[in-house]
């Protein structure tokens, strides 16, 4: 969901570090469940000891704190409360510090060395290439209500005809036009396959992202949708597009402001939700860390302990009217009397900041159901068995009951086994996967966007 990827994950947001005599980089490869990522830890020397910070270069995470490090007799352990975890090594003559990462329970073998280490190179044999069988047209276009310029690219089945268009929604988190994660670009591969069947596709950089202005970060799931309804009234100017068969396909966040602009504008003729959420912003949060700990072999006692933890952080932004400083420091103080640990203060601190800036707050108090209530047009909603970010049954299960109960009968909603969130075929569901899986979207489900989609436009 909008951003990383909707989203806590513990191990998609964590880097390791290391020092020796230490002073320097130090470069590690963390082998976890389908996937391995490249570490690094800068360690310098001060006139009582060390310091460091930790790098995790392909999960874009840098200068990740270390709260202790201690180099003594060969062996060196770090103390990393960003990550509930810890690392301990000895150097050995071959100037490797061979050691273990433990996190959450979990240890993992992590050796340093002084040698650099190449990011590993992904086939992506879906990504087409150009020239394009179609017509492809760089655009901007204003969105008056927030006063900035949003840029995207426009294809055509051809450069002259008049066709049933889609526009594409990302995410959470920062995303370009592609929806690129990971090495993947979801959506230029959904963008190809729609336009060669006759679908005409707007897909935008989010604002603040590529060639798009505006404040990303100080920016709600509510402004992305004026963003989406902007590109709505762009393509009513464009001949090349049927007026009365305008639709919107989001994923994840993407999925929630689909409703949100379908359920005020009568221009849009048609929803697909892929992984789109069911369920309030707290809720799916809670449950996503829960799946994700679990998969990743997280002691079930830790899980649950975790999990009472952020419900009452949430708990106080759910029945908090303003985000302001009184909500910040209760927060931060409950945190710290759930903890009871100075050590993590640090981290109390973090995810105070985290949970209470301008989107977080905001997803968390925002529930799908008043705007899918709104929502009278055509409906599918797609999910993967194996989304552990938005877990399909429950979600799809709330989707379809609140759409049913609003008057809605036309629904269609269908779990794609061994999807993952991104809809790729796969293993676990980890998002730690998401980058080694040669196929970025599963033919399966492109195939049933595209037969829906077409049934819905004859």
């Amino acid at each position: 969901m909008k951003k990383a990827i909707l989203i806590i994950i513990t191990i998609l947001t964590s880097s390791f570090v290391i020092g020796q005599e230490i002073a320097g980089q130090w470069n590690g490869l963390l082998k976890v469940p389908g996937a391995q990522l490249r570490i690094v830890a800068n360690i310098g020397k001060t006139e009582t000891g060390y310091v460091s910070t930790m790098d995790s270069p392909d999960q874009k995470a840098k200068g990740i704190p270390v709260a202790t490090t201690t180099f003594e007799n060969s062996i060196l352990k770090l103390e990393i409360p960003a990550i509930n975890g810890s690392y301990t090594g000895i150097l050995n003559k071959d100037n490797i510090i061979v050691g273990k990462l433990t996190q959450n329970g979990q240890s993992f073998d992590v050796n340093l060395s002084k040698e650099n280490i190449s990011e590993q190179v992904y086939a992506r044999p879906q990504e087409p290439k150009k020239p394009y069988p179609y017509y492809t047209e760089d655009v901007k276009f204003v969105n008056k209500t927030a006063n900035i310029t949003l840029a995207g690219t426009l294809s055509l089945p051809k450069k002259e005809g008049n066709f049933t268009a889609v526009i594409l929604i990302t995410g959470s988190s920062a995303q370009n036009r592609d929806e690129e994660v990971l090495g993947h670009k979801p959506f230029l591969v959904l963008s190809d396959y729609l336009t060669k069947k006759g679908i005409a596709v707007l897909r935008l950089d989010d604002r603040g992202v590529g060639e798009s202005t505006g404040d990303f970060s100080a920016s709600t799931t509510l402004d992305f949708a004026s963003d989406i309804q902007a590109g709505v009234d762009y393509l009513k100017t464009r001949n090349e597009i049927n007026k009365k068969k305008i639709g919107l396909i989001g994923h994840s966040e993407g999925g929630l402001i689909a409703p949100i602009v379908a359920g005020n504008s009568k221009d849009i003729n048609f929803i697909i939700l892929l992984a789109g959420p069911g369920l309030r912003g707290d809720k799916i949060l809670l449950l996503q860390n829960e799946l994700i700990k679990r998969q990743s072999g997280m002691p079930e006692v830790e899980i649950q302990k975790e999990k009472e933890i952020f419900k009452g952080a949430y708990d106080l932004i759910i029945a908090s009217t303003v985000n302001d400083g009184n909500l910040k420091n209760n927060i931060s103080s409950y945190l710290k009397t759930q903890y009871n640990d100075p050590s993590k203060d640090t981290d109390v601190e973090l995810l105070t900041a985290q949970v209470t800036n301008t989107w977080w707050y905001n997803f968390i108090k925002l529930d799908p159901v008043p705007f899918l209530e709104k929502v009278k047009c055509p409906v599918l909603a797609l999910n993967g068995s194996k989304d552990l970010q938005v877990p399909a049954e429950v979600n799809l299960e709330a989707i379809k009951k609140t759409l049913l109960d609003s008057g809605n009968k036309k629904v269609t909603t269908k779990v794609l086994p061994n999807l993952n969130h991104l809809f790729q075929e796969c293993q676990t569901g980890l998002p730690t996967e998401y980058k080694t899986i040669e196929q970025t979207f599963s033919p399966i489900a492109l195939e049933e966007i595209s037969n829906w989609l077409l049934v819905q436009t004859k």
